[in-house]
């Protein structure tokens, strides 16, 4: 059966903003990924979108591109994982 919190947001996601929130310090798109049990190239396409949206920001330092949560981006997590408590 599936968990209360996939009937509504799509788990990946969600749980890539979340984990972002609840650590504070810049990401690389590769430990998230695995953080979130995703493919990197998964995870890629899903903080693209997130980016344009406005939620996450990259923080490119030559190569490697670093994720973090925008002000919107942890305001938007906020809110996810207050679903998430009360939904327990």
């Amino acid at each position: 059966m599936k968990d209360n919190f996939d009937i509504f947001f799509r788990r990946k996601p969600a749980l890539m903003l979340v984990s972002l929130k609840k650590n504070s310090r810049l990401r690389y798109g590769s430990v998230l990924a695995k953080e979130v049990d995703c493919t990197y190239s998964h995870a890629v396409k899903i903080l693209q979108t997130l980016e344009e949206l406005k939620l996450v920001e990259f923080d490119k330092k030559g190569r490697i591109k670093l994720i973090k949560l925008t002000k919107k981006g942890r305001e938007v997590a906020d809110a996810i994982e207050n679903i998430q408590n009360l939904i327990k």
